[in-house]
């Protein structure tokens, strides 16, 4: 990451990916579902649904809803968020494709 100063303060620019700048394990993961559960956030809040009702909706009890809107999403799987949206109205489309790097990474795009 490139640092530079800014009016005798250090900055250093962002990687793109807020969990990998913290130096988190699994920052690629992180990432996509952090995306995910901001996209079931925005599902809930345009369907106006109470917290119990999305829970209904998605499966998932009520306190895990909370949490995970509080951003404590770490005991749901990539897989769980994705059934959620799909539950909320969404398709999920999953690209695979070769990368020219030794190792892949994973992203998630939204429409």
């Amino acid at each position: 990451m490139a640092r530079r100063m800014i009016e005798g303060i250090e900055i250093e620019a962002s990687s793109g990916n807020v969990f990998a700048d913290l130096g988190l394990a699994d920052a690629d993961k992180l990432k996509v579902k952090s995306g995910l559960v901001i996209e079931i956030t925005r599902a809930v809040q345009r369907l106006g649904l109470t917290q119990e009702e999305a829970g209904r909706r998605m499966g998932i009890p009520q306190p895990k809803v909370s949490a995970m809107m509080r951003g404590d999403f770490t005991n749901l799987s990539e897989r769980k968020l994705m059934d959620c949206l799909a539950r909320l109205g969404y398709d999920i489309e999953i690209k695979i494709k070769p990368t020219s790097a030794p190792v892949g990474h994973l992203t998630l795009a939204t429409a």
